[in-house]
Order: C-alpha cells, then structure tokens, then sequence
C-alpha cells in the first residue's frame, strides 16, 4: 500500500490541514445545508404568517431531513435521499392521526417541532415540493462536482 492512499492530500504548497475526502466534503456541506435550513425556518416563521410560513415550513422541514440523509449517508444518490426525506416527512404527518405527536408535543418544546401535532393532508404536497427541489439541487451539486 503506498503512502498516498493512507494519508490525505494536501493543499497546494503542501501546508496547512489536509484537505477532506469527498465523503467528508460531502458531510459538511449537509451540515452546513442543515443549519442553512434551520435559519431559513426560523427568519421564514419570524418575517411571514399564515400559509406562507405554514407551508413554506413544511417544505424546508423535508429540506433539513434530506439534508440529515447526506450528513448520515453521503454516498446516497440524489432521489433516493429526496425519496427518504419525503418517506420520513409523510410518516411524521401520518403519524399524527394516532394523537401520539399531540400527547408528545404537549409535554415538549422539541417534539412539537419535530412531530407536528395535527394532521393537515395539503402538507403532504408540501414535503413532496421540499424533496423535489432538494433533490435538484442536489443532483446539480453531484453533477458539478463529477464535472470536475
């Protein structure tokens, strides 16, 4: 095995840290993505009201989800993340016609927020609309970085 596989490259000049495997690129700019989505919900839900920053909502929370799914398994493929993302969205809303996510969410700040409390079918569409456009931009990232 020679050295070059086991250490990581360097950047140009040879100092300064080692420069992360695309796996490890790929992770921190889902975390990144991630954080980018917790802030738009909050700046969404602190300039809009009503259907815009309920559905507008609905949208990033799938986003954070996909963004979750790369963070998790960066060798993913664009639509199968997206697909996870939407799967994980429609069982958190389904869920809420058991009551459980409305019993939980009483109790606590943080599962409200990640289960919802009511069930609303037109937010079914709306993680449907944050996977599609996540998994675009997604597929335009890939496609730029295999570019290269």
């Amino acid at each position: 095995m020679s050295d070059r596989a086991v250490r990581p490259a360097r950047l140009a000049g040879g100092s300064g840290p080692p420069e992360p495997d695309a796996r490890g690129r790929t992770r921190l700019l889902a975390a990144v993505a991630a954080l980018g989505t917790v802030g738009a919900g909050l700046g969404l839900r602190a300039v809009a009201t009503g259907d815009v920053a309920k559905y507008g909502g609905d949208a990033l929370y799938t986003l954070l989800i996909l963004a979750l799914v790369v963070l998790l398994s960066p060798r993913s493929t664009p639509g199968r993340a997206a697909g996870i993302a939407l799967a994980v969205s429609w069982a958190v809303e389904l869920l809420q016609l058991t009551g459980l996510p409305a019993e939980l969410s009483a109790r606590s700040t943080a599962a409200r927020l990640v289960l919802g409390s009511t069930f609303n079918a037109p937010d079914l569409f709306w993680y449907a609309v944050g996977a599609c456009a996540g998994g675009l931009v997604l597929r335009a990232f890939v496609r730029c970085r295999t570019a290269r």
